[in-house]
């Protein structure tokens, strides 16, 4: 879950590297590092414990000498606690050579054991730093900084990126990646390397993918890039869909607000081009031809978090629309209980980043069982859809805030994109059926440009409720999964006890919690839906209130039978029953985000969490 950026070329490595890391910190913010070439051939690093503001404090206070080589870190912590000593780059080769990474080494144990016995000290408690001395060793044998890599990746087990740079080799930076995120920048004269293509995206929007178990070597004027072995490989390069300006704040107070106000604009790009006609259009499915989804009997969404609550609101568009059996997995569990599958198995992995480790190895295990998978990401280039049969990306554009926001709507509206087009193959909705709700669709934007406008008096309801200990949330149907994305934004945020609930589930035990003055959020389904589910959850809500509990209603504009029984309504447009969830979620998230800021919390940057998740 690291950031990691580096640079050879003809300018100020140290910039290149401070600019990559300002951008990549939401991947982790325990500690911060560089080391850099200077134009006499010397290494020098340095790193610091904390945000990168205490990086570029230790520069100001010990500046270091600049040069055309370098490499940069910002961690989140595994091996070794968050101080100065763990923090990235380690040294090998007596402090000549410097190695960052990331992912987790599972075999280091033996391996530091073997380095002890051979007469080497260490100075950290991580597992990267032998790594470093390993490569350290395999370098004073070599005198290659390519082949030293090579030998020593042979022997490290687990998920890794690694980047090294070497005072014998000014102007080569060689970076390795086994089940962990790295992508190449391709500038005029200069070259990049990290983690993601925020680390380069404000020098070069040309990139290029590295694949599973292989090595690059940048220097300005070449790239090559070999599998373990040795032997050279041809990956594509591709063009970044986004540019520097849509990674910065633009005038926000935080990333977050930022990301909120684009929530409108991330469904309209995950829709475009991809609706015509009043029917759906997903040529990239080509792969997975009608013929083949037609004959799908079940699908299977694997996700993680905020991805699984947006898997669990297609779920019901889909069995709806479909008429195919859909079951939603956590990603972490699915492979380790041995499910049924076969070609007959549509398996959705859903992935903001595409790099989510326990996504990515539920992927491998969904095709070597034999299913057929399809992935939804927001990250060109990234390993999940690389490791799918298909993809279906979001285009929310660049996502920085740890929270995710706009690619929650974004990954909704390509499962009901998803969901309409396995209707059109399989017959299972009219033409006038799937026209309607193309159009409820490509209303969503406006519909949530609406709730924003309302949403702003949402600050002074967090105001008040700053030394709340504990919120619950309810809903019904695709109110559910609203309520559980709720509570998860109000612990990730705010740092308080919230949990979700099935409104049903309330005299099954949850209402047990109820006592004077708790704070309960209620997703009310419209009055309009044919089903019967609007009165009970405002019977669930007379309960509760019966109870003393404080009643926060998200309800459709004019839905008078709620006003009697909730202390708050905040009104969300009319729309139809299954596109609710787009406007019920938008307070919710505002919600979190202004109740953290009361609470003086960074909201882009939550402790103990990082953006990617990439070790399991």
């Amino acid at each position: 879950m690291c950031g990691i950026v580096g640079y050879v070329g003809p300018n100020s490595s140290l910039d290149v590297l401070l600019a990559g890391l300002s951008r990549l910190e939401y991947r982790g913010y325990d500690s911060a590092g560089v080391a850099v070439i200077d134009d006499a051939g010397h290494i020098g690093t340095r790193k610091r414990a904390g945000k990168l503001k205490e990086l570029l404090g230790e520069l100001e206070e010990t500046p270091l000498n600049d040069g055309k080589t370098g490499i940069g870190h910002t961690r989140w912590a595994t091996h070794g606690g968050p101080n100065d000593s763990n923090a990235h780059p380690h040294l090998g080769d007596n402090g000549k050579l410097a190695l960052i990474h990331n992912g987790i080494i599972e075999n280091f144990s033996e391996l530091k054991q073997e380095m002890l016995d051979a007469g080497e000290s260490f100075t950290s408690e991580t597992d990267t730093e032998v790594a470093a001395i390993m490569v350290g060793r395999e370098y004073r044998a070599t005198g290659d900084l390519t082949e030293s890599m090579r030998r020593v990746v042979a022997r490290l087990e687990g998920a890794f990126t690694l980047l090294i740079v070497h005072e014998d080799s000014p102007g080569v930076v060689v970076g390795a990646r086994r089940n962990s995120p790295l992508v190449i920048g391709l500038g005029d004269g200069e070259n990049f390397l990290g983690s993601d293509v925020a680390a380069f995206v404000g020098f070069t929007r040309r990139a290029m993918e590295i694949g599973q178990d292989q090595i690059v070597t940048i220097r300005p004027d070449s790239v090559l890039v070999t599998d373990f072995d040795g032997a050279a490989v041809q990956n594509t390069e591709y063009e970044v869909a986004w540019d520097a300006s849509a990674a910065e704040k633009g005038g926000w107070a935080s990333f977050m607000a930022k990301e909120i106000s684009e929530e409108p604009e991330a469904v309209a790009n995950t829709l475009r081009g991809r609706i015509h006609d009043g029917a759906v259009t997903l040529p990239e499915l080509a792969v997975l031809d009608d013929v083949v989804l037609a004959g799908i009997n079940r699908v299977i969404v694997i996700a993680c978090g905020t991805a699984a609550y947006a898997g669990a609101v297609g779920k019901y568009a889909i069995e709806k629309w479909a008429r195919v059996p859909v079951e939603v997995e956590l990603s972490h569990e699915f492979r380790y209980r041995d499910p049924i599958l076969d070609e007959r198995t549509l398996v959705v992995s859903i992935s903001q980043s595409g790099e989510t480790m326990d996504t990515l190895m539920a992927v491998k295990y969904a095709k070597a069982s034999g299913a057929r998978v399809l992935s939804i990401c927001n990250t060109q280039g990234s390993t999940i859809p690389r490791e799918s049969e298909a993809v279906i990306y979001t285009h929310a554009g660049p996502e920085v805030a740890v929270a995710s926001t706009k690619a929650f709507v974004a990954q909704i509206t390509a499962l009901y994109l998803l969901g309409l087009h396995l209707a059109q193959v399989r017959g299972t909705l009219s033409a006038e059926a799937i026209a309607e709700n193309v159009e409820e669709l490509r209303a969503v934007p406006e519909k949530i440009t609406e709730v924003l406008e309302v949403s702003k008096s949402i600050g002074q309801l967090a105001h008040w409720m700053t030394d709340t200990q504990s919120v619950l949330f309810l809903g019904r149907h695709v109110g559910y999964p609203i309520a559980m994305e709720g509570a998860l934004k109000l612990k990730e945020l705010a740092y308080i006890h919230a949990e979700g609930f099935a409104a049903g589930e309330l005299k099954h035990g949850p209402i047990a919690l109820i006592e004077p003055g708790q704070i309960v959020f209620v997703v009310v389904p419209s009055p309009r839906d044919p089903s019967s589910l609007h009165p009970k959850v405002v019977s669930n809500i007379q309960e509760i209130r019966a109870r003393g509990a404080r009643v926060i209603a998200i309800a459709e504009q004019g839905d008078a039978a709620v006003l009697p029984f909730a202390d708050e309504v905040i009104p969300i447009p009319l729309a139809g029953s299954f596109f609710e969830p787009f406007l019920a979620v938008v307070p919710l998230h505002i919600f979190s985000m202004e109740l953290a800021m009361a609470k003086g919390l960074d909201v882009d940057q939550p402790r103990n969490l990082a953006k990617s998740v990439t070790v399991e």
